[in-house]
């Protein structure tokens, strides 16, 4: 069995074959919270894989925002990638340094928000990579800038608003890739806030599930299908995909992309908006 969308995800096999291959475009999408005491950028430059460009979710968004690395304009998100040297004619491949944990299937989601669709996750991600001692480079590349041409798609995003007026009728899913314990208000969150919790109607799925512990690979096609329907997931209902801020919503977007189900959002603002409105109903337990 294999992956109705299987082009979103590429091996370190693949990747190996293609480096420094013309039209194939290597980012390092590491991010970590401040609790983790790790400095992505400088990890990048202490080691990626060779051609890797650094991909930062703190500087790719909209700085206008009071809210976490929210999703930037089309013009700005051109930009940013433009000077990364990455072209609409490019096959974009996005890591980070835990797997499938952190902000490769965010910038993957960024991606396709801005219609480009050539865009793949390295499946185990720089971990795996370095467990099978491929090669690596340190310092920063020469990149020559490219055009880059970005249309916003809007149906890939929601709002506070939308996500609320969805509250009456359910007529989408909201799967919260937090830990059960933040979900259930049981443990704390890991964002400032005023509430703990989760949105009423919503389904706990931790996105650990969907990662095999000891690889940082996704998990067979069949768990991952297995998974997502034991939450509720069906062919008819789309689904909104949340979090804490909006990070690891997009490893469930992925999955859900893969599995072939594409009627999927992210809200941008996830917890760490919906935990601080005093006009945001919360469930707990």
């Amino acid at each position: 069995m294999a992956f109705v969308n299987s082009d979103a995800i590429r091996s370190t096999d693949w990747l190996a074959a293609h480096l420094g291959q013309a039209g194939v475009k290597i980012l390092d999408a590491s991010y970590y919270l401040k609790m983790q005491n790790r400095d992505a950028r400088g990890e990048y430059g202490d080691e990626h894989i060779p051609g890797a460009g650094f991909f930062d979710i703190e500087e790719i968004c909209d700085k206008a925002s009071p809210l976490p690395h929210m999703l930037p304009s089309a013009v700005g998100f051109a930009a940013a990638v433009g000077a990364l040297g990455i072209s609409n004619d490019d096959h974009v491949v996005l890591y980070d340094g835990t797997g499938f944990a952190s902000a490769a299937a965010r910038g993957w989601w960024m991606f396709r928000c801005f219609g480009h669709d050539k865009v793949s996750v390295l499946d185990g991600g720089f971990p795996k990579w370095l467990r099978e001692q491929r090669d690596v480079e340190e310092g920063l590349p020469n990149v020559a800038p490219a055009v880059f041409t970005a249309t916003f798609a809007p149906g890939m995003v929601r709002g506070f608003e939308q996500v609320k007026a969805n509250l009456a009728d359910q007529r989408e899913l909201v799967l919260d890739a937090r830990s059960a314990g933040r979900f259930k208000a049981t443990e704390p969150e890991l964002w400032p806030v005023k509430k703990q919790g989760h949105i009423p109607g919503s389904v706990s799925l931790p996105f650990p599930d969907l990662i095999d512990d000891k690889t940082r690979a996704l998990r067979s096609p069949s768990e991952v299908e297995a998974r997502l329907a034991a939450a509720g997931v069906t062919a008819g209902r789309p689904v909104i995909a949340t979090c804490g801020s909006g990070v690891t919503a997009c490893v469930l977007a992925l999955a859900l992309h893969l599995t072939g189900k594409d009627d999927v959002a992210i809200y941008d603002g996830s917890w760490v908006e919906w935990g601080n409105r005093d006009d945001a109903p919360v469930d707990i337990g």
